[in-house]
């Protein structure tokens, strides 16, 4: 059953082009701001971009804890018939895996969801208690790793998920180093002060296609043709354990990775406890719970 109250209509049959946000980007509550760590030049940069890069984060040790539990997952036999564990169609290496801040898929990445370095900042932003809407890492293996089409993440959240409105963000932490020549994410600063709404019927179950090869959610051409010559495009290059940070709303892709360097990185996706998701506004149904958590809102501790 489609959402019928939405204030960013897409999935539709007609274009509807891009609509101005409606929503903060620095959220505050009933109290004002939320504070935190982030500075006020930090704050103001999130706010103009959409994104923050911190470089180095997290120190090599960790780093290499998390690498080994990301090769852990990779070879886990009881992960190999789970939906979570999204293969590349073509090689049937392992594209990602879903639900990774869920204890019994991994304790260390269970941990590092609460882990304050991400956790305080994500609350400053959202100025509100956080859970995990949707977690994940990405493999991209050398030769091989094929990219993801650009897309906003919100539009798919909203479609498939029924996230109401633009009060969430996601980390990404670099666990091999990202550069020019190994598909980094790419940005459009800005770009999430416009939702792009999309054009074309969800089909059923589409989720199990679109993990693989997006086709549905994809903004047209010349919508990302203007907001790129309007803003140019960035690329979150850097070492490993650096940390991503951007808005829900902001366009991003990656290429393909021909270079012999792998690149994985961990997603976490905090949503705000007063934006939990209603019914699809652009779905014939809801994604499994691994995709969009829909019953377990405890707000995460530290």
């Amino acid at each position: 059953m489609l959402n019928s109250k939405d204030l960013y209509p897409t999935r539709t049959e007609e274009p509807v082009g891009m609509i101005p946000r409606l929503d903060p980007v620095i959220h505050s509550d009933e109290h004002g701001h939320w504070s935190g760590p982030l500075t006020d030049e930090e704050l103001r940069g999130f706010e103009r971009d959409g994104y923050l890069f911190f470089d180095g984060l997290f120190p090599p040790e960790e780093v290499e804890a998390f690498r080994e539990e990301l090769r852990r997952l990779e070879a886990d036999p009881d992960l190999n018939d789970w939906d979570g564990m999204i293969r590349e169609p073509e090689s049937n290496e392992v594209r990602s895996v879903f639900g990774i801040h869920r204890a019994d898929i991994s304790d260390r990445f269970n941990r590092l969801a609460r882990d304050p370095r991400l956790l305080d900042r994500v609350r400053q932003l959202l100025a509100s208690e956080v859970y995990i809407h949707q977690s994940r890492i990405n493999y991209k293996p050398g030769f091989r790793g094929t990219g993801f089409n650009w897309h906003s993440d919100f539009e798919t959240w909203h479609a498939e998920d029924g996230m109401p409105r633009m009060r969430a963000v996601s980390c990404s932490i670099i666990l091999t180093d990202n550069h020019a020549l190994n598909g980094p994410l790419m940005l459009i600063p800005g770009s999430h002060k416009h939702f792009v709404s999309c054009v074309g019927a969800t089909p059923e179950d589409n989720y199990r296609r679109s993990l693989k090869v997006q086709e549905f959610g994809v903004p047209d051409e010349d919508a990302i043709r203007t907001l790129a010559r309007e803003r140019g495009i960035d690329a979150a290059t850097g070492p490993a354990g650096s940390l991503l940070i951007f808005e829900c709303n902001t366009l991003h892709a990656s290429n393909a990775n021909m270079s012999p360097d792998p690149r994985s990185n961990v997603f976490f996706v905090y949503n705000s406890v007063r934006n939990r998701p209603q019914q699809p506004y652009g779905a014939p149904g809801v994604r499994p719970a691994f995709l969009g958590e829909r019953e377990d809102f405890t707000p995460l501790e530290r």
